[in-house]
């Protein structure tokens, strides 16, 4: 992890300047996550970034668990709130394997990560045990195995020698769903950007 933890640290500033590539499927993504809030919602963003996100959501619920495992990147996400004047998000520096959030949370968001981690059917699972029942599971994440990026295997090792890009796993849909259902989830909704290998997919823990 401690690779990964580098990189992002390294491209932090890069990365809080960068600008969103698809504006419509981020917001329609927005929306769609909004759906699930209440009010009293508590939520939980693992690989939270610059916070963007998560300031966004901030308005529809009672607080944010926002944690990534780059402080610089958790820094920027910091200011960004204070700039913006939201209290309702907490910050929090740590790999999914080693948080301990208030339980049982409404919500965890895992968006743009889980073909970043390693075990991401461990971070599945403990994502589950976090919940209370009924609550929900979003992911925004590439299947890289469904596309010409199936190869990145290829080429990966090089970028990593060269610090050019992260640790990056190569699954399918059916794989990501097939590791969803059997951590106990029902999926609920499962939308895929046009021309992309980026998958939006809500499951729910059984009431």
């Amino acid at each position: 992890m401690q690779e990964s933890v580098r990189f992002w640290d390294k491209v932090a500033q890069k990365y809080a300047k960068s600008t969103i590539a698809d504006i419509p499927s981020y917001e329609h993504k927005l929306a769609v996550t909004r759906q699930y809030f209440r009010p009293d919602s508590r939520v939980l963003e693992l690989g939270c970034g610059t916070g963007s996100t998560a300031l966004l959501h901030a308005p529809y619920v009672a607080h944010i668990l926002a944690t990534d495992i780059a402080a610089n990147m958790l820094k920027i996400a910091r200011e960004k709130a204070t700039a913006a004047g939201v209290s309702n998000i907490s910050f929090e520096q740590g790999s999914y394997d080693a948080l301990n959030p208030q339980v049982p949370l409404d919500m965890v968001l895992a968006l743009n990560l889980l073909h970043l981690v390693k075990d991401r059917k461990s971070m599945i699972e403990q994502a589950f045990k976090w919940l209370k029942p009924g609550g929900v599971f979003i992911t925004s994440t590439a299947c890289l195995g469904d596309s010409a990026w199936k190869y990145i295997g290829l080429i990966a090792p090089l970028g990593r020698l060269l610090g050019l890009m992260p640790p990056v796993y190569v699954f399918t849909l059916a794989q990501l769903q097939q590791s969803i259902i059997a951590a106990g989830f029902e999926v609920d909704y499962v939308w895929q950007q046009e021309k992309s290998p980026s998958v939006f997919m809500v499951a729910k823990k059984p009431a």
